[in-house]
């Protein structure tokens, strides 16, 4: 309900959600907990409208973006601030060369009646942070040892997704030391209470800045140890390269872990961090649920055969903001994976049951996910750069788990544009998700039924 908009500004709008029970088994939430569904119905009406009135899918899209003063406000009153949505979408149509593209693509399906391509552009704008304001919390551990190795500890599971590396980043930071002299430990209550969920996108925003915290305080109190030894300023102390300076005095890290050793100095913190600002109300249907929102947008082409609905994926230009990223290659790996995740899962993921209601896709045999023959040749991957979160957080980085995964719409989009083809253009195939080859050749002769001179 909170993504229903995704990037386009509603005016007097109201979203209402319907719980209702059905005789299937209820299942998992998929990436991003039901921020993509309501995207695909918001992606849906501007498709439809576009095409009912005769326009380019991407001009009517910019046309309803976010703007500014009066048209920044979202269903749920919070305003839209930083809107990166139209200088995206602009270097994006550039890089990807939307509109040559868009041209040579009629003129291909003009000549062509067996194979139509089709092209689609669309945005992503997602929120971040847990709706449930309790959950925007963390908690970090930093243990310093006297040869100047540190053990780090921290709320958030490692699943693949590079947290583990992006957190020891941030501490070896703010200590200037190799990372390779920081071990991180398995997540454990024992160390760390109380832990949120490692959802949300939030993993890196909420442990990171606990971590953050954690080696800071221990940075301060190495400072003021090495203030009174050498009765300097904490202005003339400095950490850098894995050396501490003191007034005209040089240590090693290590060096000043055994001297706060020697000093009493403990060399154990613990870190923690919450979110400000966070607040929703319900009754009210108002408030700031989200701390920021991440932006991103995906230019796909695809391929149709009319006569089987058999398609691939010729092309993907994505561009998406990660703020000031914490480790580039980690943040294109999680976009492109993203990316390939969310394609499949409105292409190729279905699920089928029986009238007795038993599911008939319950293996790889019948159920499909996305392989490497999937993943588009030419598949080009660039992040947003120079635009930092304006917002506290990591280094003024932002969230990178579930916003690529939007992206996929794209591919949906642009499968949809290629069955609008057949028609001319003229008519919304209304392509069901996941648009299966079944179902797109079920569309392509919707639209060749109405037309007699197509095939």
């Amino acid at each position: 309900m909170f993504h229903a908009d995704n990037a386009y500004y509603l005016g007097d709008a109201r979203i209402t959600g319907y719980r209702c029970r059905t005789n299937t088994a209820s299942n998992t939430a998929y990436r991003g907990f039901g921020g993509p569904q309501g995207m695909v119905a918001i992606e849906q009406i501007m498709d439809h409208i576009a095409r009912e009135r005769g326009l380019d899918p991407l001009a009517l899209r910019k046309r309803n973006y976010y703007g500014k003063q009066n048209r920044n406000i979202t269903h749920y009153h919070q305003q839209v601030e930083d809107n990166l949505l139209d200088e995206i979408t602009e270097q994006l149509e550039q890089s990807s060369d939307y509109q040559a593209r868009r041209a040579e693509i009629r003129a291909f399906n003009a000549r062509s009646p067996l194979l139509k391509r089709g092209l689609a552009l669309t945005p992503v704008k997602f929120g971040i942070s847990f709706t449930s304001s309790f959950l925007n919390q963390a908690g970090a551990l930093i243990l310093i040892y006297t040869d100047g190795t540190v053990q780090l500890n921290h709320g958030g599971t490692e699943m693949g997704q590079g947290l583990n590396t992006k957190i020891i980043q941030i501490v070896a930071e703010v200590l200037q030391i190799e990372v390779d002299k920081i071990q991180i430990t398995a997540t454990d209550t024992g160390k760390v209470p109380n832990t949120s969920p490692t959802a949300a996108s939030s993993g890196a925003d909420l442990n990171g800045k606990a971590a953050q915290n954690a080696a800071e305080i221990l940075r301060d109190r190495m400072t003021q140890m090495l203030c009174q030894l050498h009765q300097c300023d904490a202005s003339e102390v400095s950490f850098r390269n894995g050396i501490v300076r003191a007034g005209e005095k040089h240590y090693t890290f290590a060096d000043v872990a055994q001297l706060a050793w020697l000093n009493q100095v403990p060399l154990s913190a613990n870190g923690y961090y919450r979110v400000p600002g966070i607040h929703y109300d319900r009754l009210a249907g108002r408030g700031q649920p989200f701390y920021y929102f991440a932006y991103g947008a995906a230019c796909c082409e695809v391929v149709i055969d009319t006569l089987t609905g058999e398609y691939r994926l010729l092309r993907a230009d994505i561009l998406h903001d990660v703020g000031a990223s914490l480790n580039p290659a980690i943040d294109i790996g999680q976009v492109e994976g993203g990316f390939v995740q969310g394609v499949g899962w409105l292409t190729c993921e279905e699920l089928v049951w029986s009238e007795k209601g038993q599911l008939l896709t319950d293996g790889p045999a019948s159920y499909k996910i996305p392989a490497i023959s999937d993943v588009p040749a030419d598949l080009r991957v660039t992040l947003v750069e120079n635009r930092k979160n304006p917002q506290d957080t990591v280094f003024h980085s932002k969230a990178v788990g579930e916003p690529p995964f939007m992206l996929g719409i794209a591919a949906w989009c642009a499968l949809q544009d290629a069955v609008a083809s057949v028609g001319g253009y003229a008519r919304h195939p209304q392509l069901d998700a996941p648009a299966t080859p079944e179902r797109v050749l079920n569309g392509v002769l919707q639209l060749a039924g109405a037309c007699d001179d197509l095939p």
